[in-house]
């Protein structure tokens, strides 16, 4: 196949896609209440006799409308179909189609899946190695989280292996530092 035919091709697949004659009824959009607001009149001279207002209420002419936003730019189109023929558009050949469809359906798929799971392996490697034991707010926020999953709490041994010298220690600690710094 020459280029020509190739063009004529991909051409060809994107025509066939464009409604020639659209339906109101069955393509446009619902309207919805954002595309019906209607801006705030508010009576310049309002006649105070005719109000229907209580008097703990505030009428509704002596509020100021909150005035609009700037409209946003208009969404990109996102849907897969007209992203990929559009990609397919200037392709010179059927290799450059192939190439595109690879590239777009398998390898960054793939890219962005690997890049994925490195990243959650490495939050994985980091949480397993942190700490419980401790009164901070991240060692709180830690054992809430691994609670609210149902994970099982690794058991922080002490670094004494002696319960008798870490009774002592502790003691020691207790009388040491117990009200001298109040004091």
């Amino acid at each position: 196949m020459d280029n020509a035919a190739t063009s004529e091709i991909a051409s060809l697949i994107q025509n066939a896609h464009i409604k020639r004659n659209p339906s109101p009824r069955h393509d446009l959009n619902p309207s919805t209440t954002a595309s019906e607001k209607q801006p705030v009149h508010l009576d310049a001279h309002p006649d105070p006799d005719a109000s229907d207002v209580d008097e703990d209420e505030v009428p509704l002419s002596v509020l100021r409308p909150i005035p609009r936003r700037h409209t946003m730019p208009p969404l990109p189109d996102l849907r897969l179909e007209q992203t990929y023929l559009k990609s397919i558009e200037h392709a010179e050949s059927w290799q450059a189609v192939a190439w595109i469809t690879f590239k777009d359906h398998v390898l960054l798929c793939f890219a962005q899946g690997l890049l994925w799971t490195l990243v959650l392996s490495g939050w994985r490697h980091v949480n397993r190695s942190s700490k419980f034991s401790g009164r901070g707010v991240g060692a709180r926020i830690r054992r809430w989280w691994w609670g609210v999953n149902n994970w099982t709490i690794p058991e922080g041994g002490s670094k004494l292996k002696n319960g008798k010298l870490a009774n002592n220690v502790s003691e020691y600690y207790k009388s040491e530092f117990s009200g001298s710094v109040m004091d």
